[in-house]
């Protein structure tokens, strides 16, 4: 596989370490009712993680690690904005998946097309609604998730 594969597989395993700790975040403020969808998407973005860093390690590479912490986008004080966090985490996910889909071939290219999906399920589910394209910055008006203290954790161009 190409460094271009390798590298878009990092920037998932990151946007993965990224939304495990968000969930964390999510999982503590949203409403009991939504708990359990907060703690399945929790759990789905971990066994992601691992496989990616799976992946990556099969690539040639070595995983990034996760950051200590991250910056939120937003304060998370109540259900309500524990639920725009965990839309908001879904679509930055499926961005960096749109550039895995992008970059790899075979299996690997079948696993992020899934894994975008599920991302962009689970945004409608957390938002209500859809977008258009998932995973394409094009549509989305803030595509930063910044690691605490520096740099971004998920960043991406704007294309």
């Amino acid at each position: 596989m190409s460094a271009g594969t390798r590298k878009a597989a990092q920037a998932a395993l990151a946007a993965e370490h990224a939304a495990v700790y968000g969930y964390g975040v999510v999982g503590g403020h949203v409403a009991a009712d939504r708990r359990a969808e907060a703690a399945a998407a929790y759990h789905a973005h971990r066994a992601r993680r691992d496989a990616l860093a799976r992946t990556v390690r099969g690539l040639g590479g070595e995983p990034v690690a996760a950051q200590a912490a991250y910056a939120l986008p937003f304060a998370v004080p109540d259900p309500a904005a524990a639920v725009r966090l965990a839309a908001l985490l879904e679509d930055r996910v499926a961005d960096v998946y749109s550039d895995l889909v992008r970059a790899a071939e075979g299996a690997l290219r079948r696993e992020a097309a899934g894994a975008l999906r599920e991302a962009a399920v689970r945004a409608v589910r957390w938002r209500g609604s859809g977008v258009p394209f998932p995973g394409l910055a094009e549509r989305a008006a803030d595509t930063t998730v910044t690691k605490a203290g520096s740099g971004s954790g998920t960043a991406r161009a704007k294309r």
